[in-house]
């Protein structure tokens, strides 16, 4: 069982979580979702689109340690991106994590076969929402291993 205690410890050490969503009430609640599972707002970064996403990974010397990445948004999807990182030597080690409306059977199946790590479907109440990001934190932060450069 992980602790609490343990899983703030181990967020000291990850570079930091990118979440792509173009909804900016999606980026809000997700960002109060992860401050009520005890993530500093230092550790979160917010892109709103999948062309910004990629100008920040291609841009930054401190690549994120997890990407949250919404599946359909603005110029570029969340599954281009996807493709994209997947391709690219220097990004294709970082752990995406779908985070979607969809929970159609097609979308998930494509997401994994271009690379995702995971799928998860967003809940429609906060509070479930609150326990994704701890599940999300205690399986990323406490179970798997992590790239900290």
């Amino acid at each position: 069982m992980v602790h609490h205690h343990d899983l703030i410890k181990q967020l000291h050490s990850v570079n930091y979580i990118l979440v792509a969503d173009d909804d900016f009430d999606d980026q809000e609640l997700i960002r109060d979702a992860f401050e009520d599972n005890g993530v500093m707002e230092a550790k979160l970064q917010f892109v709103s689109d999948g062309v910004e996403l990629i100008e920040k990974l291609n841009s930054t010397e401190l690549l994120p340690s997890l990407i949250i990445l919404d599946l359909n948004m603005p110029r570029k999807s969340g599954k281009d991106v996807l493709a994209e990182m997947r391709g690219a030597a220097n990004l294709k080690h970082i752990p995406v994590i779908m985070f979607s409306t969809s929970d159609s059977e097609l979308d998930i199946k494509q997401c994994y076969l271009l690379g995702a790590n995971s799928y998860m479907t967003k809940p429609s109440q906060y509070h479930e929402l609150v326990d994704s990001m701890k599940s999300l934190l205690t399986f990323w932060l406490g179970t798997a291993k992590l790239v900290i450069d």
